[in-house]
This record gives structure tokens, sequence and C-alpha cells, in this order.
């Protein structure tokens, strides 16, 4: 069983929004830091959020700020990525992420991050 997982990617028109979900049955999110990468065509990973345990700090790159939002759950023990405005640039193949231990902030560099989904697909069509 996959220790982390994504849902909700898909295909979207330009412009419009799309909410990205992460859980876990191995382990409870609200006390480690979570983020969300993207792998896009052409570009190398990329963190475009994450959320510290507790939700006690939270990140996002330029790239995304007024755009992408990180939330959570606790009760379901998920993570959210809200996507809104999306734009072509932003497909690619999403991955949450988690880390071993805690943190009291959270960073957007993979090597930050022990557990990963599998992905999921975001097609933005221009």
């Amino acid at each position: 069983q996959e220790q982390v997982k994504e849902s909700g990617g898909g295909l979207v028109q330009t412009g419009e929004s799309l909410r990205l979900s992460c859980t876990s049955s191995k382990m409870t999110f609200r006390e480690r830091a979570v983020a969300w990468f993207r792998q896009v065509p052409g570009s190398e990973r990329e963190g475009v959020a994450c959320t510290a345990a507790y939700s006690a700090f939270k990140k996002v790159p330029d790239s995304v700020k007024g755009r992408f939002t990180i939330s959570r759950d606790n009760g379901k023990n998920e993570v959210y990525l809200h996507m809104d405005s999306l734009k072509p640039e932003d497909a690619g193949i999403y991955y949450c992420a988690a880390v071993a231990s805690f943190t009291p902030t959270c960073g957007l560099m993979a090597g930050q991050y022990t557990y990963w989904g599998q992905g999921t697909q975001v097609t933005v069509s221009s």
C-alpha cells in the first residue's frame, strides 16, 4: 500500500481551478511537514507549496503565490493543494511528500522529504 497518495488531478482549461488531495493510511499528517511538488515538462522538480507541522508555517514560491493554497483537514488526515487560475505552465505531475520527522517549519526542497506519493497528473489546456 502506498504510504502517501495523491488524487484530484485531471484536465482543466486555462483559468480554471483544481484541488488536489493527499492522504496517508500510514502516518498522521497533522504532525508532519507536507509539501507539494510538481514536475513540469521541460523543467526540474519544483516545490509549489508546503505546510509545516500543525500548519505553523506555510510557504509557496513566487511562481504560484496568490494562486496556490495549501491547507489541511486533520480530521480526514488530508492535505490539499488548491490551485486557482491555472496556466498551461502549471501542467505536470504533482507529488505530495511528507517528512519523516518533526521540523518546525517546512521547505520547498525535495531532499527535505522522505515519503512521496505516486503523483497525479495535472493537464492545463490552452
